[in-house]
């Protein structure tokens, strides 16, 4: 069937702000859904109240409203707009769960909208724990013993039936809220009270506990017709126990016998076709017995969800897109595979590598915080490494990860505790991975870590090899370590930094010794198709070859003049997807300057690593090495480190000691400004003000200082992001601890200590430099008072009630700084204002987390402004700036502590928020700013 012709306009329901379990990878799909949708001449209306993604760029969609995803918000659109269809699978359990409350209050049907993509009975069936139970047992598919409970009454009922241990899950949730494993009868009361609370149908589905089987998902596709094709197979090295979200995974599935992927294929069709009819993206889950074989279904999601941003970015088939255009009405035989370009969609990838995704959690942010890992997500974010086997893919996601390791293991920051190894192998958390590997060095045996873990032998093998390859390296030195070992290490994704810690030298002698050798990177395609037809998408991962054969070389340099853009690596608190947003611009303004683009960055949930963004992409880990050999293989022109946050920043000395052009603002300047001792000298000789400080290296220093500044005192490191490890003290005895504390985690760093200006207001400003001329795109008023980290405070665009003379003093400080710090780009600057008194807090030459929040609040592309003056194309007074300036704009913080229910929501100098929405009033009356004013020191600690 072709295009439904009555479908004109289409509307897409976005995810809201990032939390946990609903991150960016609802933005991706979005994105590149309403770009297949405009591709066909449909009008995209978009709804989406998060400031800080590409989804609610104007680039994306005709219409785009920043408004509260609620029924009133929709009905607001469709007064306003003649709507055809509305397309609810692309924003994640938020927009399913909108469109079914839409739909049961009748909107869709009195506005005339066709709901598309989705079949709303399927979701019922699906999300009902129990109707999903019966509809899998009527196909003859096995599922776990147990059934729903609707009451506390009947929860005990059925735990006495199903026996324990037992696992609680409740109906209409996302991430795993609410769910548990209950071992013993004792815990059963509070479990179940807990996950009747948290259904919003006070419904739980109670079963036997499957934990230890081995956990698998398919992705598919169908359309219209029936066809159905498999995208992927995704294997869980962690066995059931662990949420997916949590859990590392491998594609395709490493240990699955051909027979059983058939079987489970099979189900896997069945039950997407037996739970309704919708053209689109599904995701099955099963378990499997790790020795009968028997296959039990877990779960299916009728919408593109998590795995499918994995699945796309893995398989380079972009899920979002064909399901976009399937749910107006195409054939998968009708539409092309855009990564070749000229073969079918109807195609089912074919992978010639490995990839292995290793979430990223942020426990550090949340004291006293459970670490455990179970059915409830907890992770903030994702890495993923490609390589041609999967020791070299596991390596690259371990290097990915920014947790100051070089990858697994060979950097001497093993456990050597062997109790605690044990512990941490039976009670998994973030970090297991890493003892799995010191506990083979330790020497435990292969039994006892299997019988502890439960993880799949043949993975665990894998790992005991990588140990091997370490202990055998350590034997040599850098002039007598065989050929044969080096390249073995390097194809088993070894680091040069970690062969150079196995052999006491240095990383660089490492590499000039590899490279003499002629062990040297090379790049592959990922094409879908396992190389059987070209691909037109250049998107590309590193490996070694057998040989260094230029020919095996896939990705050719062309002689354009070109930029890299690093990415900013895997979401965090601190560090999330505004600064993807950022670089997404950058790569476009490059373009536009006639720049041949390359991307660097290794997070599979964002639209930078979208296979269509950059004119090259290199999906790898945005680490010292890969860069590097990236660098000498393209010679671009420069590299952009100011869009991709801390993670950029922190390469850019190493790029300017090797002679690498920075564009924009230089590494110098970058780095007096992070000094914090310079960067004062900077403003003493400027005339500007700042709180007393002063820098120290220890705690008997600290204690001094803090003897002279006099308290309260702000304590905080240097080179951190997101506030890390900053805090407010009042006493001697508390400074001292937390200085050790510092040097503990960060040892060699220095300390800045400042009087810190209580019950001053904060507020910050961000602007754009060219060296010369100075624009301020926005200066922001905090509602919350300073001490409370700016990623965590409700903002205000404008300010509200700053006085003209404090405006002046922050437009003057402002210019001042960005012209002494020679910033060429984007730059930020925090303020505290205390009677009448405007101090700077810190200066960022760098992008923000509120720029993104300015450029939608004021409809202006000021990324691709600032990209524009960091390339030497143009200067600040050729554009014409025109912000659309109407009421005020509020950056609304979001948190995810309902994660962590034994966390009190305190907030201060460290961040803690996973993301933010934005909201608009017209006045100072508006209800949701007097309530939250009310509030506004509500949640201040230290």
């Amino acid at each position: 069937m072709p295009k439904d012709l009555s479908i004109r306009s289409v509307l897409i329901i976005g995810s809201g702000p990032i939390v946990i379990g609903q991150a960016c990878e609802f933005d991706y799909s979005g994105s590149q859904a309403a770009r297949s949708l405009r591709e066909e001449g449909i009008e995209v209306i978009l709804i989406n109240s998060n400031p800080a993604t590409i989804m609610t760029d104007p680039m994306n969609a005709d219409h785009v409203y920043l408004k509260p995803l609620d029924r009133a918000s929709i009905i607001h659109i469709l007064e306003r707009h003649k709507v055809d269809a509305v397309l609810p699978t692309m924003g994640g359990q938020t927009a399913l769960n909108l469109a079914i409350d839409c739909d049961e209050a009748g909107v869709w049907e009195k506005y005339g909208v066709k709901i598309i993509g989705v079949d709303i009975k399927a979701i019922e069936t699906t999300e009902d724990r129990e109707k999903f139970r019966l509809k899998m047992l009527e196909l003859g598919v096995g599922v776990c013993k147990g059934r729903t409970a609707r009451s506390f009454l009947e929860g005990k009922e059925i735990a006495q039936e199903t026996g324990f241990p037992l696992v609680i899950r409740p109906s209409f949730t996302l991430g795993g809220t609410g769910g548990g494993f209950v071992n013993e009868p004792k815990d059963f009361d509070a479990a179940l009270n807990k996950g009747l609370h948290a259904s919003p149908t006070h419904e739980v589905l109670i079963e036997q506990s499957i934990m230890g089987w081995k956990e698998f998902e398919l992705e598919l596709l169908r359309d219209n017709l029936g066809n159905v094709i498999i995208i992927c197979s995704i294997e869980n090295f962690d066995p059931m126990g662990i949420h997916t979200g949590d859990s590392i995974t491998v594609a395709p599935a490493m240990t699955l016998p051909d027979t059983v992927y058939q079987r489970m294929r099979d189900m896997a069709i069945m039950m997407m076709n037996a739970i309704g009819k919708f053209a689109g993206g599904c995701n099955v889950q099963f378990a499997l017995h790790p020795e009968t074989d028997e296959i039990i279904a877990i779960e299916i999601n009728p919408r593109v969800s998590r795995s499918s941003a994995l699945a796309s970015k893995a398989t380079g088939y972009p899920i979002a897109k064909i399901a976009a255009k399937m749910a107006i009405g195409y054939n998968l035989d009708e539409l092309t595979n855009a990564i070749t370009g000229t073969t079918s969609a109807y195609f089912e990838p074919a992978l010639d590598y490995v990839i292995v995704k290793v979430p990223r959690w942020n426990f550090d942010k949340f004291k006293g915080a459970d670490r455990s890992l179970g059915l409830q997500m907890k992770s903030v974010g994702e890495t993923m490494g490609i390589g041609r086997n999967f020791q070299e893919a596991l390596q690259k996601a371990c290097q990915s990860l920014e947790i100051k390791r070089n990858g697994l293991g060979a950097d001497g920051k093993e456990l050597r505790d062997q109790d605690a190894i044990m512990h941490s192998l039976a009670n998994p958390s973030w970090n297991r991975l890493f003892h799995v590997y010191d506990a083979f060095k330790m020497g435990i045996s292969f039994k006892t870590i299997q019988q502890l873990t439960k993880i799949d032998k043949w993975f665990l093998n894998q790992i005991e090899d990588l140990v091997r390859v370490e202990k055998e390296i350590e034997r040599y030195t850098l002039a007598t370590i065989p050929t044969d070992l080096l390249e073995e290490a390097k194809h088993k994704g070894f680091a040069d930094r970690q062969i150079a810690h196995a052999m006491r030298c240095l990383e660089s002698e490492v590499y000039d010794k590899r490279n003499s050798l002629g062990i040297k990177r090379l790049y592959k395609c990922v094409d879908t198709c396992a190389a059987e037809f070209e691909a037109k998408t250049p998107y590309y991962y590193s490996t070694f070859g057998q040989s260094t054969d230029s020919m095996d070389n896939e990705s050719k340099s062309s002689d354009r003049k070109k930029v890299v853009v690093l990415g900013s690596g895997p979401n965090r608190i601190g560090q999330g997807i505004e600064f993807d947003y950022s670089c997404v611009h950058g790569v476009l303004a490059a373009k536009e300057a006639g720049y041949e683009t390359i991307m660097i960055n290794s997070n599979p949930e964002t639209v930078s690593t979208d296979f269509d963004i950059a004119d090259k992409l290199y999906f790898e880990p945005v680490f010292w090495e890969h860069v590097y050999d990236i660098i000498q293989h393209e010679k671009p022109e420069g590299v952009i480190v100011q869009l991709g946050g801390q993670t950029a920043l922190k390469l850019a000395e190493k790029l300017s000691k090797y002679g690498i052009k920075i564009l924009g603002t230089s590494f110098e300047a970058l780095d007096l400004a992070e000094d914090r001792g310079a960067f004062s000298s900077l403003l003493k000789d400027l005339g500007i003000p700042y709180p007393k400080f002063g820098v120290c290296e220890d705690a008997d220093n600290a204690v001094l200082l803090g003897r002279e500044l006099g308290y309260p005192l702000l304590v905080r490191p240097s080179y951190v992001l997101g506030g890390q490890s900053m805090k407010i003290v009042i006493n001697e005895q508390e400074l001292e601890q937390h200085v050790v504390d510092i040097l503990r985690d960060i040892p060699g760093n220095k300390i800045l200590l400042d009087h810190f200006l209580e019950n001053a207001i904060e507020a910050e400003a961000d602007a754009i430099c060219d060296g010369e001329d100075v624009y301020i795109i926005g200066v922001m008023e905090h509602i919350e008072p300073a001490g409370i980290h700016s990623g965590d405070s409700h903002s205000v665009l404008p300010p509200f009630d700053l006085s003209e003379n404090v405006l002046k003093q922050i437009e003057d400080h402002t210019k001042k700084i960005a012209v002494a710090l020679k910033t060429k780009g984007l730059l930020n600057i925090q303020f505290a204002v205390k009677n009448e008194v405007v101090y700077i807090i810190e200066a960022n030459p760098r992008a923000s987390r509120t720029v993104p929040f300015i450029c939608k609040a004021y409809q202006e592309p000021y990324v691709n402004y600032a990209t524009k003056v960091m390339l030497g194309d143009k200067k600040v007074k050729d554009f014409n700036f025109q912000p659309v300036k109407k009421g005020y704009a509020i950056k609304i913080p979001v948190f995810s502590f309902n994660k962590f229910p034994n966390v009190n929501m305190e907030l201060g100098p460290e961040m803690k928020s996973t993301g933010e929405a934005i909201y608009f009033i017209d006045d100072l009356k508006d209800e949701f700013f007097r309530k939250v004013y009310g509030e506004r020191n509500l949640y201040l600690s230290r």
